[in-house]
């Protein structure tokens, strides 16, 4: 960006939530390592402490431009993220410019790279979250951010088309015969015109994006062809989207449709730009009058749209893309962008914060659990050391000699607890397997064949909305059984604990369960978002088997994700389970050997008795020290957690993103947002 120009707020905002994730990071690290050096973790500890650095490297805040052709939304993209190139570099271009859904993010593992992915995979029975993993389905042109004409070369691609048959175009889903004036136009004897790709993600190093931000643009979405994941999807699991609309035409019948069917019921937040307003100029009225137009114009687009009026922002892209490649401070200022910005730095970055906090948080809870168990076991074995060993002062070898053998039968009774652990764990292995199986993948698949058979016994589909949320109710059915199931574990484990304890000197104790609202939360989500598409004003497009059958590989795609999780956390939790149980029997086991090792000692030489409780004696307390400062650490981090919370304001309404990456791993990360 001009060095004449400030920087936008959002870009301030993004820079203090990347600075503030780093800090958190850089704590989180020092606590592992803290760990690891006084053998106070455990691998439950490690894995709570790697799920959550590899969350705070990868958190991402997601944003759509959404807008009907013409309205100026790529020059919009181009004057918040481009200007600094000193050129327009998105197509800008009256009509239609952008022919597909472009995600623009930054990967620093990743070179500058223009990925696109053709429309011929509509054909595959593949959605777009499965072709991500795949690095073959796409073709890659490399960006040189150094060259804005090449830069802005390359990205023309996304305006790029090709001829097929009008068989072929049906099948893509571009062609309707009984809607033939939304066809696309025919350019020659059979052949018509359809976009080249499917996707598109650029992968460039602007400050913005590398401050964790991803842009989606995307094309018209009532236009027959427009990708079904990309309103199914993508849409719905943005945490914001920007509405654009032409200030000289307020919102129109083309647009009011796209707000009402794509959304205005969705629970994202949502802000509506009015660009254009240079076009409201007007050498015969001062620059109040036209000031009241806007105003006017405002009010009337808050009302018609039902959005709070401080949600709507008259804007000129072209005037801010201009103020900026030229230095020029006061074009920018009269072109309203930078409040634009501001609003969704001040109203949109809060809540990644409380989303990160909530993640610090738990983790933390997590770890302090497990630290604080094993070091009140090993305290509790030091304990029942010292009295025994004061107990032999005045003693003699012989009675020493007693102690030593009444050790190893201890050890002999202490080791009969395998069989009762062996025993615990099959039981234990069965029932995780149960509580799985309902949340498994072919578990999914069996349920949305049923949605497929109820919604193709009628007339049309009409009867895929009723199927759609008997799927949904049997899904919530599912987790509430896994649910149940989990306490049925949880009171298992523990009486198992408590015999155990009581039984061979354990200090074994069950954590709380996983509560899976964020199943509840993400299958609710997908029902507000995939329901609207069901109804009776999509009777056509329910008729067409192709768009029925990439809404089943679709919705499979996205159940089996939102299940995955949920199952990982399930099984995170039952690893904490028996990582305690091995953790406690090493530590057993070594107590018993570091008894008999001293008794062997002060057996040979009396005087090592002193020397031997004065030993104990310092390990507690190492112990004591140890416990405080984990303690310590654990509520710096917590500190530093909520400080960064309090200090962003309000929390706004938000989704759960989906984004593009270059892993299936990493996509799962994110998508968990």
């Amino acid at each position: 960006m001009d060095a004449h120009v400030a920087e936008p707020t959002l870009a301030g905002q993004l820079d203090a939530l990347a600075a503030w994730r780093r800090a958190l990071d850089r704590q989180v690290a020092d606590l592992s390592r803290f760990l690891h050096e006084h053998e106070v973790g455990d691998e439950a500890c490690d894995r709570h402490i790697v799920a959550l650095r590899e969350r705070l490297a990868t958190d991402r805040l997601c944003v759509a431009f959404v807008a009907e052709f013409s309205r100026g939304k790529s020059e919009l993209i181009n004057a918040i993220f481009f200007a600094d190139t000193g050129r327009r570099i998105l197509p800008a271009t009256p009509g239609r410019t952008t022919m597909c859904p472009v995600e623009l993010g930054h990967d620093a593992g990743m070179p500058p790279v223009l990925a696109l992915l053709p429309i011929d995979t509509r054909l595959e029975a593949q959605s777009l979250s499965d072709l991500r993993a795949k690095p073959d389905a796409w073709t890659t042109i490399r960006l040189d951010p150094h060259s804005p004409e090449r830069l802005a070369d390359a990205l023309t691609e996304v305006m790029r088309t090709k001829a097929v048959t009008v068989e072929v175009a049906r099948a893509l889903g571009f062609w309707r015969d009984d809607d033939p004036d939304d066809n696309p136009p025919m350019i020659a004897e059979g052949l018509v015109e359809v976009p080249a790709w499917r996707h598109a993600a650029i992968n460039y190093p602007h400050p913005l994006l590398q401050r964790g931000l991803v842009v989606l643009d995307t094309p018209g979405l009532n236009a027959i062809g427009a990708e079904p994941e990309l309103t199914l999807s993508l849409l719905p699991a943005a945490h914001a989207v920007v509405f654009i609309l032409g200030a000289d035409t307020g919102v129109t019948k083309s647009d009011l449709a796209v707000w009402r069917d794509h959304l205005g019921g969705q629970s994202m937040a949502r802000f509506v730009v009015l660009n254009k307003i240079d076009a409201l100029a007007d050498p015969l009225l001062t620059v109040d009058a036209v000031s009241v137009q806007i105003a006017q114009q405002v009010a009337s687009t808050a009302r018609t749209l039902e959005v709070d009026a401080d949600r709507v922002f008259p804007l000129s892209a072209r005037q801010a893309l201009a103020g900026r490649i030229d230095g020029d401070p006061g074009a920018l200022a009269a072109s309203r962008l930078p409040a634009l910005e501001d609003a969704l730095g001040q109203q949109l970055l809060p809540h990644r914060r409380e989303v990160i906090q909530a993640l610090v948080t738990d983790t933390a809870s997590a770890v302090e659990q497990q630290a604080t168990r094993r070091l009140s076991d090993q305290r509790r074995q030091i304990a029942e050391q010292m009295l025994e060993l004061r107990g032999l002062r005045g003693k003699s070898s012989g009675k020493v000699q007693v102690m030593i053998e009444r050790v190893d039968g201890e050890l002999r009774e202490f080791e009969r607890c395998t069989e009762r652990l062996v025993a615990m764990r099959a039981v234990h292995t069965r029932m995780l397997r149960e509580q799985l199986a309902g949340l498994a993948s072919d578990a999914l698949r069996d349920e949305i064949s049923q949605m497929q058979d109820e919604a193709s016994s009628t007339l049309f589909n009409l009867g895929a909305r009723k199927a759609f949320l008997a799927l949904c109710n049997r899904l919530r059915l599912r987790v509430t059984k896994a649910r149940e199931r989990g306490s049925e574990i949880h009171d298992m484990l523990n009486a198992s604990f408590r015999q155990l304890n009581s039984d061979f000197g354990f200090a074994l104790s069950v954590s709380r369960l996983p509560s899976l609202e964020r199943t509840d939360h993400e299958l609710n989500l997908i029902e507000r978002s995939y329901v609207q598409y069901l109804g009776l004003s999509h009777a056509l497009r329910l008729a067409e088997p192709r768009f029925m059958e990439q809404f089943r590989r679709m919705l499979l795609s996205k159940l089996r994700m939102t299940f995955e999780n949920a199952s990982g956390d399930i099984e995170l939790w039952h690893k904490s389970a028996s990582n305690q149980v091995d953790s406690q029997l090493r530590e057993r086991r070594r107590a018993f050997k570091r008894r008999r090792e001293s008794l062997e000692r002060i057996q040979l030489a009396a005087g090592d008795l002193d020397a031997r409780i004065a030993d104990l004696e310092a390990q507690d307390q190492r112990l004591q020290v140890l416990a405080a400062r984990v303690r310590e650490q654990l509520a710096a981090l917590r500190d530093a957690a909520a400080s960064g919370v309090h200090a962003a304001g309000d929390e706004p309404e938000s989704g759960v993103a989906v984004l593009p990456s270059r892993s299936a791993s990493a996509s799962r990360s994110v998508a968990a947002g």
